[in-house]
């Protein structure tokens, strides 16, 4: 009887500890990122009254006899499924599709987390909400290294001007103007510290299928490749030249730029043409910009987060680092949705995603719990009966033990 009431207590005391994990995971079903738990149960050591015995020719064998006491916590693991995702709408909201990992720092280690609820701090540091620093890989001029480290993206930072080395054109000339006909139209390009200057180019009907141009600007002067002569086929597509190269000093600032002027290509109509109908020769696109000073972000599903600046230019600031182990139920919790590696999960591999990790990055959105509510209710009712079944157990063993006390009166 007594080993009855020992296997009673670890009925009791072991059901307990399976009660506290689901109060846990209920207590845990909105919190953002959180991996439910799970225990189960494994029979304690069994105390064996007769040992087996061989068959012979004249009698069968015997089976070993065995009294269990008790059950044990065979684990307690956590189940790292999919949670669903939230829509938030906030950029740096992150949520991971797969099974990798946010790296945070505190200034001394590396934690790592499913929770992307990330804000800015007042250093433009992508931080969680304790305060740790996400890591990731920043870039220089839009080039993303390879060193890992603190992500920042400050809104105070700024795009670099850009000096125009490409200006292409597109649209047609007329075919029916007269000799001499002229046609102007303005193109905008920039110098190395940002600023912009009209050039005019005049197309001047020389023959048939011929037109003379002339690049000219008041804001400096225009040298070699200036002038030149473009001439068509009968089907009105461009026989050249494709492009020419010119000089631009600009006359207040800035130094002398060499500038290609694409003209389209041979024997197409993908740039200029010349067709019986309004001349509409322009600039379609040239390729410098001003500075300009960053005003929003976007983060891809590649965890690569852009910059789009005042100046219309888009550059790459970071990209967001993923880490992934061999073994995640083997992480320690470490508290505030946090994780740290332990002996059985193995070390961090720290990748990004595309680059070798399997995981996608969706912004805007939030991993919720894993929690599922009408199996934890299903597992509440299972350790409720299974705690009064073994309290149960106790009592009767006690009543047997009142009923040996008493024989004696």
């Amino acid at each position: 009887m007594m080993r009855s009431l020992f296997a009673g207590v670890s009925g009791l005391r072991n059901h307990q500890v399976r009660m506290d994990v689901i109060g846990n995971n209920i207590a845990n079903v909105n919190t953002v990122g959180f991996k439910a738990g799970r225990v189960t149960f494994e029979e304690a050591f069994a105390q064996l009254v007769r040992g087996p015995g061989a068959g012979n020719q004249a009698t069968g064998g015997t089976n070993p006899m065995q009294v269990g006491l008790g059950m044990n916590i065979g684990s307690i693991d956590m189940l790292f499924g999919q949670g669903n995702f939230e829509n938030t709408g906030r950029t740096t909201d992150l949520a991971i599709q797969g099974d990798s990992f946010f790296v945070v720092n505190d200034g001394s280690q590396n934690f790592y987390t499913r929770a992307g609820n990330f804000n800015l701090d007042n250093q433009g540091r992508l931080v969680a909400p304790n305060g740790y620093i996400v890591q990731g890989r920043q870039s220089v001029d839009g080039v993303l290294t390879d060193t890992v480290g603190n992500l920042i993206l400050p809104f105070g930072q700024r795009a670099a001007a850009r000096a125009t080395e490409m200006v292409d054109m597109t649209g047609n000339l007329d075919a029916s103007a007269a000799i001499d006909d002229t046609r102007e139209t303005t193109i905008a390009v920039f110098d190395e510290q940002g600023g912009r200057h009209e050039l005019t180019v005049t197309f001047t009907k020389t023959a048939t299928n011929t037109w003379d141009f002339a690049i000219t600007t008041p804001n400096g002067t225009v040298n070699g490749g200036d002038t030149g002569t473009l001439t068509f086929n009968d089907d009105g597509t461009l026989v050249g030249p494709e492009d020419i190269d010119f000089e631009f000093t600009p006359t207040d600032f800035g130094a002398s730029q060499t500038i290609t002027v694409d003209f389209g290509t041979a024997d197409t109509i993908d740039g200029l043409s010349q067709f019986s109908a309004a001349s509409t020769a322009v600039l379609s696109e040239q390729d410098g910009y001003s500075m300009g000073d960053l005003q929003q972000i976007s983060i891809d599903q590649f965890g690569i987060i852009a910059g789009a600046f005042t100046n219309g230019t888009t550059l790459v600031l970071g990209q967001v680092a993923l880490a992934d182990f061999n073994n995640p139920s083997g992480l320690f919790r470490a508290g505030d949705n946090m994780y740290t590696p332990s002996n059985n999960s193995g070390t961090a591999v720290i990748n990004y995603a595309g680059e070798g990790s399997q995981s996608v990055v969706a912004s805007g959105a939030l991993e919720m719990s894993n929690v599922d509510l009408a199996q934890e209710f299903t597992n509440m009712i299972t350790a409720q009966r299974g705690f009064q079944s073994n309290a149960r157990v106790i009592t009767t063993s006690d009543e047997m033990l009142q009923e040996l006390v008493s024989l004696k009166r």
